[in-house]
């Protein structure tokens, strides 16, 4: 996971990468912020790691989605939910709630438990590389509880949440791991 930036530019780069998803100027703003040329007015004053952090978790949004086909913009569970692994493994916890977010607020039953499961081990990594192993380790510990055994839109989560759990449980917790467990995907036929 890469480290979030200050509280404004963290909410206003997610809400900017979200809407990538499924706008194509939104997608030109993004590539511009990953380009270094339209960062200003995003931190105010811009500490030069601060301004590193904007660029790189730009670049890494804009790879992600270039790998996905385009989206609408409240899309199905499914495609979210594949969205949403694109954004975890290019090491954007923070953005992985904000997509989800929505469809936990709908849902119901198990699949919000589910779901609140996957929100807590994407915003548990965040904290983790943020430096605060405690509240990484609480979440993790808790997400993985509440996914394990699930299934989302045909997604399987138990083997994700299964190797979060034994991550967070290490002796040296999830900061001994160098990157996280695959986010869940929908297998192919």
């Amino acid at each position: 996971m890469i480290p979030t930036l200050p509280l404004p530019a963290r909410n206003r780069l997610a809400q900017a990468i979200v809407d990538a998803l499924h706008d194509p100027e939104a997608r030109r703003a993004l590539q511009a912020l990953a380009d270094g040329v339209a960062a200003e007015g995003w931190l105010d004053p811009a500490p030069a790691r601060a301004a590193a952090l904007l660029r790189l978790r730009a670049r890494h949004a804009v790879e992600a989605i270039a790998r996905l086909p385009p989206a609408a913009p409240d899309p199905p569970l499914a495609e979210a939910l594949e969205q949403a692994a694109a954004l975890f493994d290019a090491g954007l916890g923070f953005e992985v709630h904000e997509l989800l977010e929505p469809h936990w607020a709908r849902a119901g039953g198990d699949e919000r438990s589910a779901l609140q499961g996957l929100i807590q081990i994407a915003v548990g990594y965040q904290h983790l590389a943020n430096g605060n192993l405690v509240g990484a380790r609480a979440l993790l510990e808790e997400g993985s509880a509440r996914a394990r055994g699930h299934r989302l839109a045909g997604v399987d989560l138990d083997a994700f949440a299964r190797g979060v759990a034994d991550a967070a449980h290490r002796p040296g917790g999830p900061a001994s791991d160098a990157k996280p467990p695959e986010f869940p995907r929908l297998k192919p036929p």
